[in-house]
């Protein structure tokens, strides 16, 4: 049925929707004085005391009995069962809980009792209907494994209409206050640490921090085009610059890439940054960080996921990338030649494989071969510095960069450096970057001048790290997919 289409169904609906109003009902209120949720209702009952209550939320099932109705209403606490008998309501009340549907937004007012079958139970004396539902919600239901059947068996339909998902599972309910929850815990810890927290341009001239394409605006004012950031980096880092030691954005990014089990174009960052500190110190502070939130969130720091035990308890596993290379592609990645790289990735059936630069090439044969192995927290340390525009070298091995990524589950979850502060440096990094996308890269750097110049009044040693908030959640939540964990993920225009 398409979109605008009106079924059976909901055509009974609006003819109830017209009777009411012709009985001079108003079927979409302005208000409820609700004095208890569902949860505080049932708790508030007293075998001894009359105990009344006022209570609202959506009907979510109803049983007919004549002249008199049994229904559940749910609110966010959870449910309560409603009883409508006529001698209480009344001829003309009673009729217009006769034109009541499921899916519809009632206000009941009453006395808690608890019936034969021993359900507490609100009594109603009163009822207003608060907002006629002109759809029935779309049928869904788990079993005990988790599989949903009906129609919101369909994972694209519960993504597409969110609202119906979040209506109809409460444990989809859970997952966006988990995740509330976890970006509460992540400003928590950094704002006790004496970080600042700023917002920096969505809308920029100029993209940078990251390898990864734009998405491009035309932004009439200015006769320019602009791009949606795919990274908070270099605007924070110019913050480091003006003076404010430690900083820190929880933001939307945007890259113009392919969607799949880990990756939406729209996701969740947090990125911070710190004066006088190196990417070991980062490491610490990420490793607390992400301890404390798994320990607040579960409750302990070691945790049951996707039928797997993960330790957080710190220190994390530290290994370098050149030797997980050698440990699980059995490569010396230094003396690899790049053909010899190329042929392992085509056997491996990645494409486009002939067009890869060498740093590329490494990329790939990192995620291939290395990332499905890092399933607990693990700190992979020390990148060959082509991968890493952004970084200082190594201290001791110009070839590799003071960069390290956090992995859980076979998923980066963070990415933090040394960060580079010596312009000129920076400016022949960029420009490298510029011939990789001459050469037909269109995910490198772009050669950003005002950073370059940023620098050059002078920015202190500066650890910084970006933290992907969807893939930690997707953990702690028990959620394979990313677009589980986003309210509303990315998805091909409606027909």
């Amino acid at each position: 049925m398409s979109v605008g289409a009106v079924s059976f169904v909901e055509a009974a609906r609006r003819e109830k929707l017209e009777a009411l109003r012709g009985r001079g009902v108003e079927p979409y209120a302005y208000r409820y004085d609700r004095s208890h949720t569902a949860r505080e209702a049932i708790e508030a009952f007293d075998p001894d005391e009359r105990v009344s209550v006022r209570v609202a939320g959506r009907v979510v099932s109803w049983r007919d009995h004549g002249k008199s109705q049994f229904a559940h209403v749910a609110d966010t606490s959870g449910r309560v069962q409603v009883y409508f008998r006529r001698d209480d309501l009344g001829a003309e009340r009673y009729d217009l809980v006769k034109l009541l549907d499921l899916g519809d937004f009632v206000g009941v007012a009453g006395y808690m009792f608890r019936t034969r079958t021993g359900e507490t139970t609100v009594h109603a004396e009163q009822v207003e209907l608060l907002t006629k539902a002109l759809r029935p919600l779309p049928t869904g239901k788990k079993d005990a494994g988790g599989e949903v059947h009906g129609d919101l068996a369909d994972a694209e339909l519960r993504y597409r209409q969110r609202y119906a998902d979040l209506a109809v599972h409460a444990d989809v309910r859970e997952v966006f206050v988990l995740r509330a929850r976890v970006i509460a815990a992540l400003r928590r810890f950094l704002d006790a640490r004496g970080y600042l927290e700023v917002e920096t341009p969505v809308l920029q001239p100029l993209y940078g921090g990251a390898l990864a394409r734009p998405f491009t605006t035309y932004y009439n004012a200015l006769d320019a085009n602009f791009y949606l950031r795919i990274a908070t980096e270099l605007y924070l880092k110019r913050c480091i610059v003006g003076g404010l030691e430690r900083v820190y954005e929880i933001g939307k990014d945007f890259r113009n890439e392919g969607i799949d089990r880990v990756h939406n174009p729209e996701f969740t960052m947090l990125e911070f940054y710190q004066a006088y500190a190196d990417y070991e110190d980062m490491m610490e502070l990420t490793e607390a960080m992400v301890a404390s939130v798994v320990s607040e969130i579960a409750g302990d720091a070691v945790i049951e996921r996707f039928g797997r035990r993960f330790d957080f308890t710190p220190p994390f596993r530290r290994a370098t990338f050149e030797a997980l290379i050698a440990e699980h592609a059995g490569l010396e990645l230094r003396a690899a030649p790049e053909e010899g790289l190329r042929s392992m990735l085509r056997q491996r059936g990645v494409d486009d494989v002939d067009t890869m630069s060498r740093a590329k090439l490494i990329d790939e044969i990192f995620k291939e071969f290395v990332e499905p192995e890092l399933q607990q927290p693990t700190f992979v340390v020390d990148y060959p510095i082509e991968l890493s525009p952004l970084a200082k070298q190594k201290r001791g091995d110009p070839a590799l960069a003071e960069r390290f990524e956090l992995f859980l589950h076979g998923q980066e979850v963070a990415n933090a450096f040394s960060e580079l502060n010596d312009p000129e440096e920076q400016r022949a990094r960029f420009e490298a970057q510029a011939r990789a996308r001459d050469a037909g890269d269109d995910e490198a750097h772009a050669l950003d001048h005002d950073y370059v110049r940023a620098l050059e009044y002078g920015m202190p040693p500066t650890g910084g790290c970006g933290l992907g908030v969807d893939r930690l959640i997707m953990l702690l939540s028990d959620r394979t997919s990313i677009r589980d964990v986003i309210l509303f993920p990315m998805l091909r225009p409606e027909s």
